[in-house]
């Protein structure tokens, strides 16, 4: 078993949540090239339609704990 992240899955599901279309919850985790890819695609309509299916994946993949950070470790702990 991975060792778990120090980033916490209700902030990542918080900011997902609330700011996903802009990939907030990937600079979060430390996942820069990914969160910029997804602030460029909320620009564009086609791109936009794309990271509204990203990010319902990643609000998904965050709520059952299958999200993981830069590092490759989950995001399991709620809070500290």
């Amino acid at each position: 078993m991975k060792e778990a992240s120090s980033k916490f899955r209700l902030i990542a599901l918080v900011l997902v949540f609330l700011f996903g279309g802009f990939g907030v919850h990937r600079f979060y985790v430390g996942k820069v090239g990914t969160g910029i890819a997804q602030i460029l695609l909320t620009i564009s309509i086609i791109g936009l339609l794309v990271n509204i299916v990203w990010v319902f994946i990643d609000l998904l993949m965050i709520a059952t704990g299958a999200f993981e950070d830069k590092e490759d470790r989950p995001l399991t702990l709620w809070t500290n």
